[in-house]
């Protein structure tokens, strides 16, 4: 069988190619596309304990059967977080449900007013927005960047560049919206992510909560951004004057623990 193997960011580089065409046995796992991959590009070897798989926009065990006509996605390292708006919107009669976006183009702090009066309702009485922004120091660099990292120690990031496997995060961004409401009752949510040139001081990402009280909203609206950090393939690379290191760490490829703190209503 033939499957399309997707190279994102770090992996994109090293093998400076975006997708490579794999022939593999009837019976191959996603561990055997790997091996395969590493074969003919054996510079992704060391990168085997940072990297996770996704088959078919969704993430996958080693061990799972691969079929002819797959995509196998090579994740590298996240953090964060293509073309110019994707937008999934689940809708009902009394407003958004979710804005669930990728951006090229910017925007500032206006965005959460914005958010909040197309999500919220007569019925929920707080609104919280986080907004994430390029900052100059730099952040830990991913597996394998260290070298690059400590040559640009002492810098100030200039920018960031953004990457994403776009159908795939939208994916991953509506099933942590459907976390928040299983696990805070919170159904109404946003989530927009720029990808692209990022320069310093302009935002990255913006997460609005809308909730009938302040403790769901605040609770859900750490949840989103924590696991969009840890989940989502939107890859960061920091931007200096003669280079670049790639940020992060193995994407998590499930939700994390449920959040057992209680607070009062508002």
């Amino acid at each position: 069988m033939r499957v399309r193997v997707r190279l994102f960011a770090i992996q994109r580089e090293l093998a400076g190619t975006r997708a490579v065409d794999l022939d593999l046995p009837d019976d191959a796992t996603v561990a055997d596309g790997w091996r395969g991959l590493v074969l003919r590009f054996p510079v992704l070897a060391p990168g085997h304990d940072s990297v996770r798989f996704a088959r078919n926009g969704d993430y996958a065990d080693s061990a799972e059967l691969l079929m002819d006509g797959d995509e196998l996605a090579v994740i590298p390292p996240v953090s964060g977080g293509a073309g110019t708006d994707h937008p999934d919107r689940a809708v009902d009669p009394g407003g958004p449900l979710r804005v669930l976006e990728l951006r090229e183009v910017p925007f500032g702090t206006g965005i959460l007013g914005e958010l909040g009066d197309r999500l919220a309702t007569d019925q929920d009485g707080a609104i919280v927005g986080f907004l994430g922004r390029t900052r100059a120091t730099p952040g830990t660099p991913a597996p394998g960047q260290e070298a690059e990292a400590a040559r640009h120690a002492g810098r100030t990031v200039d920018a960031l560049d953004y990457e994403a496997h776009d159908t795939m995060a939208i994916r991953v961004l509506d099933a942590i919206a459907t976390e928040v409401g299983e696990r805070f009752g919170v159904i109404r949510l946003a989530i927009v992510h720029r990808i692209g040139d990022v320069p310093l001081g302009e935002a990255s990402i913006a997460v609005v909560a809308v909730a009938a009280h302040r403790d769901d909203a605040f609770r859900a609206a750490r949840y989103a951004i924590d696991e969009t950090k840890a989940r989502a393939p939107i890859w960061k690379a920091e931007r200096f004057a003669d280079g670049h290191v790639w940020i992060g760490h193995a994407a998590r490829t499930g939700p994390g623990p449920v959040d057992t703190t209680t607070e009062g209503e508002s």
